[in-house]
């Protein structure tokens, strides 16, 4: 049963101290209690009441800690959190999405402010959420969900709130940004630059969040929704990673004045919304294609602002923990002011579909693997030319063993036709491999 204290619409804080419940201590929440330990003083006077950490939720007791942590505030209880009456902002940094969903709308429910870094559960379940935040009149802050430490959602909370975004590209994924750069720098091959990343820290055993673009795209559809006001099915979204990449193709984008980088990538469409994250030819002047290593970086396109660009360490304990904290200082001194709601700051949301994949229309990069013999070529551009699809650059490279790289750069086309000629192609006797596509961002 919800407390009378919380039914209640909040009314100036008095002075008394902000209660702090924390869901999860690994990596980000140590970092999270380091700061809140370290800085107390001074996030007092920032907010004007002390911010005391109550309950600590963990799965082992035993486990070691950080040593900012009071081992007596630890429990495996979420209960011991969610119904202490002294808690009024819940920080969850547990991860996962429906365990960690749930027990954020519980808190939400009674009208408990919370922070949270998971991007998986609110690419899930933001829009409702957020619903009940402003139903409640509690704060829901999530900056650290996307960008680890780089500010994008209160820039677009904030400074852009008298602006209409248009457009939105970014380098969400520090993994395949790295092996990216070594690919594009060394020439090394997938394999060898994944395994080096898993060595450094950059890549999980099971890096297949971050190298099939799933993370990327959950971010963009956390970004969306403050973006655009769009409630995006979460489903259905054009998503490619970097797994399949060939050196060859970096090579080859290279000679052609390109970057890969992997992208997500948004643009609001008015009755649709376009969202997909995969692999793209940059150019090799464009900033973009100049975040290297493990930074991340956000280009927006304000309506009236134009191009905004944020970079910046996208993942790591203190940079990730550094957004929660500002986050809790918001919801703080929100509950001080008596308008805890107000650290929410999302347009009202509007469920939108995604645009086609069949009507995004972009230059493309082809390479395929043929016989090196007469009449190919010709084969190849009347295919594409049936489709309606005009070719800019070919080049056609000798291999070995008899085999051809033709590679081919199209003006702007719809991905429909492109990928029809590609199919009307599939079993001629001189393709030795199935043709590669990669799509080409001018910006």
């Amino acid at each position: 049963m919800t407390s009378p204290r919380f039914e209640e619409r909040r009314r100036p804080h008095g002075g008394a101290p902000i209660g702090l419940g924390i869901l999860g201590c690994g990596t980000v929440g140590g970092g999270v209690l380091r700061l809140l330990t370290n800085k107390a003083a001074e996030f007092e006077r920032r907010v004007g009441v002390p911010l005391e950490v109550r309950r600590v939720l963990v799965r082992d007791l035993d486990k070691p800690r950080v040593p900012e942590l009071d081992r007596a505030k630890l429990t495996t209880r979420v209960d011991d959190v969610l119904e202490d009456e002294s808690v009024e902002i819940v920080v969850e940094v547990m991860g996962g999405e429906d365990l960690a969903g749930a027990w954020v709308e519980r808190a939400l429910d009674s009208r408990r402010s919370v922070v949270t870094a998971n991007k998986a559960m609110l690419a899930k379940r933001g829009p409702q959420l957020l619903d009940l935040a402003a139903a409640k009149n509690v704060g829901l802050a999530f900056e650290a969900a996307v960008g680890g430490g780089i500010p994008v959602v209160r820039t677009l909370r904030d400074a852009f709130a008298s602006d209409e975004v248009i457009e939105i590209a970014g380098i969400l994924n520090g993994t395949s940004n790295y092996i990216l750069t070594r690919m594009t720098d060394d020439g090394a091959p997938f394999a060898e630059v994944l395994a080096e990343a898993q060595s450094k820290g950059y890549a999980e055993a099971d890096p297949s969040l971050d190298i099939d673009g799933h993370d990327a795209a959950q971010k963009l559809l956390v970004l969306a929704m403050l973006a655009f006001g769009a409630r995006p099915p979460d489903s259905g979204m054009l998503i490619e990673g970097i797994r399949g990449l060939d050196a060859i193709d970096v090579r080859l984008a290279g000679q052609f004045g390109y970057v890969i980088k992997h992208l997500a990538f948004g643009r609001d469409r008015g009755e649709t919304v376009e969202l997909r994250a995969h692999p793209v030819l940059v150019k090799r002047s464009s900033v973009l294609a100049n975040i290297n290593g493990v930074l991340n970086a956000i280009r927006l396109e304000g309506r009236a602002l134009g191009p905004c660009l944020l970079s910046g360490r996208g993942a790591g304990d203190m940079p990730t923990a550094v957004s929660v904290v500002a986050d809790v200082l918001d919801a703080a001194r929100a509950i001080v002011a008596g308008a805890p709601g107000i650290v929410n700051g999302a347009r009202p949301l509007v469920a939108r579909p995604l645009t086609p994949t069949t009507e995004i229309a972009l230059r493309y990069y082809l390479r395929l693997s043929v016989a090196d013999e007469p009449g190919v070529m010709a084969e190849i551009a009347g295919a594409l030319g049936r489709e309606g699809v005009s070719l800019s650059q070919i080049v056609q490279t000798e291999g070995a063993g008899g085999v051809a790289q033709i590679v081919i750069i199209t003006h702007v086309a719809r991905e429909s036709a492109v990928k029809n000629a590609l199919v009307g192609l599939e079993g001629k006797r001189f393709l030795r491999a199935p043709a590669v596509l990669l799509r080409i961002e001018e910006g």
